[in-house]
């Protein structure tokens, strides 16, 4: 399988999303489709032998255009308006009248005027109503095109009528045509779109300022000369200098000089962070006064920026689930009002005897009731709200994490690098069997080479104190427990307090109150034991500093109404004494990596909808098995893969964020689709009793999707809690 993105050109209603989705998913070889009203593209899944111009086919005969091409939104916007003008200019003359009869000016345009203004309104500008409204009937569905084009032809063709049945009197004036309700509604539906488009045009501004943000040159160092290259000819491990001010092109790591560098563009974090040999720099990010030379590490669509870009754009084309809802309304909604525009004509007609006046009514009734806010309620609030949170360091992989986000009753998090900072230091060393530099010895051979932080701890110590140690050998991991490894032909297990009655170990009374108190001190302890002497031989404690921003996390989580759980492998003392700290609802302390799914599912179980916190491999699978999985981008690769939402800093604040960000969009979603729905409701109902002109109506149904994306973009109002990005 393979996905494919394609631009899609002619839309305009949850109608014409629903007509493609239907026509693409008959072909036996598509999988997938997905397609977004607001963004104007189709996600495709499909099967890899399916030629993509087989796609292009389809979507062709269900009366749209689709390509690979980029969209040339600022042309289309120019195409857009010069229709507009050219409508207006022909119809003003014919509802001039309307507008200047309140100031007792009174005066009409002769009929056979009024007839070639409103013609090529009616069949050339207008075309494409009639061009979209004959593939929907091909497809036996509706759209808006047909809602229009049914509508305003009927409006044209009763003034023919009109015009046919009264020419001995049309030269008095006396005669009223309805010509400028044709012309006029198709101008103002063209309006409303033109002022839509530009209006979506602002929903999809985060995705072009990431997109702006990586230069298309870098100095690249060949041969100990600068030469300026094109960003495409980078390859892995060539060497860039980056001068003070300048932005780095692309990612990679220092090998020369220092500096700090301002990320906030790509993180949101506001405060420069400082840079040396071997620190990993970011494309996109911006250098400050030190002069830097950096080994390429990433190029093309792997670089950091790519992937976020990548995934904001993702995260707007996958459905949120409500919207799956309103698809299914629309479905059924078109045929509905043609329905009740046919229901209004007879039944006007043969109550009044006015069958004029019941046509106008249902052209009304056809007019106001086209669907497009109801398409664009739900994909421009995620537009935006996804947007809003990634220029804020919150990436949501999909629609779904977003929605779903809001609702969260429980969260859990991991302690180590979520609550802590993930750098822990030696804090206390206690040898039983050795002189204490012996003991450390034995510690830095079995933990030489691991990249767990407790071992980079225990061999700072050791460095810095200059003490000797001997390679180990036979190293193997015991998962969730500790390390065994054998040194000068002993073997020994490092590892938590468990492996003290796993191996029957004998433990003095006072070695017992020492590790009582370091746990209620709250430091995590480690032991090592001799197993074939069932000796402890000492143990070793480890201080890791909480986050100053970990008790504001808190807070904010219990500000939300949702309950909070500490979920970490460390031992109850350490973990215990953290909760009291934070204020942490519940802990479930020394729980194995393969556990804590289990701890998820138990929660789901209990009707909590859960939030898993987490920055480990061993993160991963509670990650995935949670119904939001939240990931701080400073962990590993597989807890972001396995996260519906990453966040960029390892600040836990973002949490409270993230779930305020999916508040705030979906509370718009639901307004959208409140003022969408209630706009019909009761607009219908006023339009077939005859109480809604059809111009009216016209500038009503253009106004209503203006009005959605307008108060789609109220979410870039949005700002994160107090210390977000600190």
């Amino acid at each position: 399988m393979k996905n494919i993105i394609l631009n899609i050109e002619g839309m305009t209603c949850a109608s014409c999303v629903n007509r493609i989705e239907n026509k693409l998913l008959k072909n036996k070889s598509i999988a997938k489709a997905s397609v977004n009203l607001a963004t104007e593209k189709a996600l495709i899944v499909v099967e890899d032998d399916l030629d993509i111009l087989k796609i292009v086919e389809i979507i062709k005969d269900a009366g749209y255009k689709a390509t690979r091409e980029k969209s040339k939104t600022n042309e289309d916007l120019k195409k857009q308006k010069w229709i507009v003008i050219i409508s207006s200019i022909l119809s003003l003359p014919l509802v001039l009248p309307m507008i200047l009869q309140p100031l007792g000016i009174n005066f009409n345009v002769p009929a056979f005027v009024q007839l070639i203004l409103a013609t090529p309104v009616q069949f050339i500008i207008g075309f494409k109503f009639y061009k979209l409204a004959w593939a929907a009937i091909k497809e036996k569905t509706g759209n808006m095109e047909l809602l229009v084009a049914i509508g305003t032809t009927a409006g044209y063709f009763l003034s023919l009528y009109l015009m046919y049945k009264h020419q001995d009197h049309l030269s008095h004036n006396s005669v009223h045509l309805y010509f400028e309700g044709s012309a006029v509604i198709i101008t103002l539906v063209l309006l409303g779109k033109f002022l839509e488009s530009k209006a979506k045009q602002q929903t999809s501004e985060a995705i072009k300022s990431l997109q702006a943000l990586q230069p298309n040159t870098a100095n690249l160092i060949k041969n100990n000369v600068e030469i300026e290259v094109p960003i495409e000819q980078l390859k892995l491990d060539d060497v860039l200098i980056v001068k003070p001010g300048e932005k780095v092109p692309i990612d990679g790591l220092i090998t020369k000089g220092s500096t700090s560098i301002d990320e906030s563009m790509i993180t949101g974090e506001s405060i420069p962070v400082e840079k040396s040999i071997s620190s990993k720099v970011i494309g996109g990010s911006i250098n400050g006064d030190g002069v830097i030379y950096i080994s390429v590490t990433a190029t093309g669509d792997d670089t950091k920026l790519s992937q976020i870009i990548k995934m904001v754009e993702d995260a707007q084309m996958v459905k949120a689930p409500i919207q799956r809802l309103v698809d299914k309304v629309s479905a059924i909604f078109v045929p509905l009002v043609i329905l009740i525009a046919i229901g209004t004509v007879v039944i006007t007609g043969l109550v009044t005897d006015n069958w004029e006046q019941s046509i106008i009514n249902s052209v009304a009734v056809l007019v106001i009731a086209c669907p497009c806010a109801l398409g664009l309620a739900t994909p421009t609030s995620i537009m935006v709200g996804t947007g809003v949170a990634a220029k804020n360091g919150i990436l949501i992989k999909d629609a779904e994490a977003l929605e779903v986000t809001h609702s969260l009753t429980a969260i859990a998090l991991d302690k180590t690098g979520t609550l802590t900072e993930g750098k822990p230091k030696l804090e206390d060393v206690i040898a039983l069997k050795n002189s204490q530099s012996n003991f450390m010895s034995i510690l830095a051979s079995i933990q030489s080479g691991s990249e767990h932080p407790l071992a980079k701890a225990v061999m700072n110590q050791v460095n810095d104190s200059n003490i000797p140690f001997e390679q180990s050998s036979e190293s193997k991991a015991l998962i969730g427990r500790g390390i065994e490894s054998t040194v000068n032909d002993v073997k020994y297990i490092l590892g938590s307090k468990k492996i003290l009655s796993e191996y029957n170990i004998k433990v003095s009374q006072s070695a017992l109150n020492d590790i009582k108190r370091f746990e209620k001190e709250g430091k995590t302890v480690s032991v090592l034991i001799s197993p074939l002497s069932n000796e402890l031989i000492g143990v070793i404690t480890f201080i890791d500093k909480i986050k100053e921003s970990a008790a504001s996390t808190i807070k904010e989580l219990h500000n939300l109404n949702i309950k909070t759980i500490m979920l970490t492998g460390d031992n109850h003392g350490s973990a215990n004494a953290v909760a009291r700290q934070l204020n942490i609802d519940t802990v479930r302390a020394e729980v194995l990596p393969e556990n804590k799914s289990n701890e998820i599912q138990k929660l789901k179980n209990s009707k909590e909808i859960v939030g898993m916190v987490g920055d480990g491999i061993n993160d991963a699978p509670a990650l995935a098995l949670a119904d939001v999985g939240f990931a701080m981008s400073t962990g590993t690769d597989v807890a972001m893969h396995s996260a519906g939402i990453t966040l960029m800093r390892g600040n836990p604040l973002l949490i409270p964020d993230a779930i305020s960000i999916s508040r705030a969009t979906y509370s718009k979603i639901k307004q959208n689709l409140f003022w969408a729905f209630i706009y019909n409701i009761i607009g219908i109902p006023l339009a077939a009793l005859g109480f809604l002109n059809p111009i009216i109506a016209g500038a009503a149904m253009a106004l209503s999707s203006v009005s959605v994306v307008s108060n789609s973009l109220l979410l870039k109002r949005w700002k994160p809690v107090k210390g977000g990005h600190k």
